[in-house]
């Protein structure tokens, strides 16, 4: 067994994480694969562009109020178009108190949502042994639910929650006219909107709308500062006023009013300011990788292979090889260490109900991406392939 395979599982993950991150060439960068001293210095530029951001005389925030995070609150309720929004650690958090907020309004307990939804496939089962929530699902296609399967539901729920992008079937989004009509089906019920906008920020060139657009769709939207704005932390929950100021009391009572959060906030306030622009370009650019890629799988002589969607809807998509999913890891931490090109990171087996003897993994193209041409990508594809055993 070489050295590699010899390494405990601890181990190899630390040194696949350690080549990945030292690597010159890649599509984007991971916070997990940055060393403690990487993100202190990623903090000591924050600390110095800090007056770019706010005053830097204001005082910090204590318990939720003031400072940066009273600023990150006022900057969300203003891009999504709500009267408020509430700072919240985890995104988690944030959710499980939207839900229980409009469980309350409604007098139902009961969730529509989709079963690869957040809550579902990475929650533990929170939203039923924390908050006494029960869940019902419109469909079961990786997708998101049709106005049909909404209106015609034979069970009742109090709020439809709809994640955009559905990440787990591959983030994927509906059609503009697809989304309004699925809202107005759940309205013709008499039930709420949330959204779970974790990664709505990307969602605007798809729809052709702006953040604000979108959730001006819903009762309430959960967003997050770490998925595509690179921030340290935290998440935010926008909606009415009065659903917010219940909102602070549930925060407070699931352990998440933090005595001082500002590093959090004014990473997210400089991934508002300057990850937020950039969005739309990584999303164009996406397409260019995904074309690269399906190039190099042809010229590769790769017997299947999936990319889903076949134009992705946002700057992040899965990729389907017919291999074992250790093999996959294997040959792209092979390319990496060979040509100090990161293409793919770890692969995973087909979830449940997928077809056997297939692997997926997730690509995401940020701002290190942007100097992939569609032949470059073409060429690391091809230099990957040769490299699976």
């Amino acid at each position: 067994m070489d050295e590699y395979g010899a390494m405990s599982e601890q181990d190899a993950r630390r040194h696949r994480a350690a080549v990945w991150s030292d690597a010159g060439r890649k599509l984007w960068h991971t916070p997990v694969e940055a060393t403690i001293g990487e993100r202190l210095t990623e903090l000591r530029e924050l600390a110095e562009g800090a007056h770019a951001l706010m005053d830097p005389y204001e005082p910090v925030d204590m318990y939720g109020d003031g400072g940066p995070v009273a600023e990150v609150e006022r900057r969300v309720a203003e891009l999504l178009g709500f009267p408020a929004a509430v700072f919240f650690p985890t995104g988690t958090m944030a959710q499980q108190v939207a839900l229980r907020c409009w469980a309350g309004r409604t007098g139902s307990p009961v969730v529509a949502l989709h079963p690869l939804s957040h809550p579902e496939v990475h929650e533990d089962g929170a939203l039923g042994a924390v908050s006494g929530l029960r869940t019902v699902h419109p469909t079961d296609e990786p997708r998101l639910p049709t106005a049909e399967e909404v209106r015609d539901h034979p069970e009742p729920f109090g709020t439809l929650m709809l994640e955009l992008p559905l990440r787990d079937a591959g983030f994927v989004l509906p059609t503009w006219t697809e989304l309004v009509e699925v809202v107005d089906a759940a309205r013709e019920r008499d039930a709420v909107v949330h959204i779970d906008g974790a990664r709505l920020w990307e969602c605007a060139p798809h729809f052709g709308r702006e953040p604000r657009e979108i959730a001006g769709l819903a009762d309430s939207v959960y967003v997050s500062f770490y998925k595509s704005l690179g921030g340290i932390s935290g998440a935010a929950l926008a909606g009415p006023e009065e659903v917010m100021d219940e909102a602070r009391l549930w925060l407070h009572r699931y352990g998440g009013l933090v005595f001082q959060q500002f590093p959090a906030a004014l990473s997210a306030l400089r991934g508002l300011g300057v990850e937020l622009p950039k969005l739309p370009s990584y999303v164009a650019h996406a397409r260019v990788v995904a074309d690269g890629l399906r190039a190099g799988f042809e010229e590769a002589g790769v017997p299947w292979f999936r990319i889903h969607p076949e134009t992705p809807h946002t700057h992040q998509f899965q990729v389907w090889l017919p291999y074992d999913p250790e093999v996959l890891t294997a040959a792209s931490l092979a390319l990496t260490e060979a040509t100090d090109t990161v293409l793919f990171r770890r692969w995973s087996p087909s979830p449940a109900g997928g077809p056997p003897g297939v692997a997926v993994t997730e690509v995401t193209v940020a701002e290190p991406g942007l100097a992939w041409t569609e032949a470059d990508v073409r060429e690391a594809v091809v230099a990957f392939v040769s490299r699976v055993a």
